[in-house]
């Protein structure tokens, strides 16, 4: 019997989807399957790992940040997962530590950038230091100024509109542990707004997404992060109305190609 190649093949050693698995009977073959369930496993480890917020604390101040640690409304991961409500505030022991930081800064800051658990602690803890090492050079080249780096447990995105606002910053940036998909459990969220205050929605933020080694590059987030932050700057707003424009880097390290693929 002649073997017939399978035209999938090449295909799939381009692309973690799973595509063209096979089938045994009327089933997944057996690796396939395990394969599904090791990665279901890896989900839901991400999704309930506790971030490690003494030990990056300890990376940030040896690298010269002030660091302030917070936690939601959400008491503990249960109630974390089951409420998405009480992640998007700050509890009153984090919100009067905040409080008394803005009174001694009344000046405020132009940005703050938050650090937080999310669904995916993992991400975090793999990806939020090198990202924030690429923008911290950019900031130091605009001049602007840095809050204390807040460092927040059982955090969903819009808590960092809380800080924000509190610490009377221009800006917020906050890192996020993104939902585990099935074969990235490690995906790092970027989530970025303007005049933050609580009550902006989605529709008031910019999203960066999918930032690890298999994904987005470290490079090119925060060089989208801070073209964003020079155009909402200059445009004094952020989210559906501030298009990601950035130019693009090329593969070889040359001059940035322009802007949109889609018009390109």
């Amino acid at each position: 019997m002649n073997h017939i190649p399978n035209p999938w093949r090449q295909l799939r050693q381009l692309t973690p989807a799973r595509i063209a698995l096979g089938r045994a009977g009327a089933s997944l073959p057996t690796d396939a399957q395990l394969d599904f369930q090791f990665a279901h496993a890896q989900a839901r480890d991400a999704v309930h790992l506790a971030l490690d917020t003494h030990d990056l604390a300890l990376q940030l101040e040896q690298r010269g940040h002030r660091v302030v640690q917070l936690h939601s409304a959400a008491p503990d991961r249960n109630t974390y997962l089951q409420r998405p409500d009480l992640g998007r505030r700050l509890d009153e022991a984090s919100a009067e530590l905040l409080d008394n930081h803005a009174q001694q800064h009344e000046a405020g800051y132009d940005l703050a950038i938050v650090i937080a658990d999310g669904l995916s602690a993992l991400a975090v803890q793999r990806h939020a230091l090198p990202l924030l090492q690429r923008i911290e050079e950019q900031i130091a080249k605009d001049g602007w100024s840095l809050a204390p780096i807040s460092l927040v447990q059982q955090s969903r995105v819009a808590l960092g509109d809380e800080v924000g606002e509190r610490l009377k910053a221009k800006m917020v940036v906050m890192l996020l542990g993104e939902r585990p998909g099935l074969s990235s459990p490690d995906s790092l969220g970027l989530y970025y707004t303007y005049d933050p205050k609580v009550g902006r929605t989605d529709a008031d933020r910019n999203c960066i997404s999918n930032i690890r080694l298999e994904g987005l590059s470290y490079n090119l987030a925060a060089h989208r992060l801070i073209h964003l932050m020079r155009e909402a700057c200059r445009r004094q707003l952020s989210g559906v109305n501030l298009k990601d424009e950035a130019e693009m880097l090329s593969l070889d390290g040359d001059s940035p190609n322009v802007g949109n693929f889609l018009l390109g």
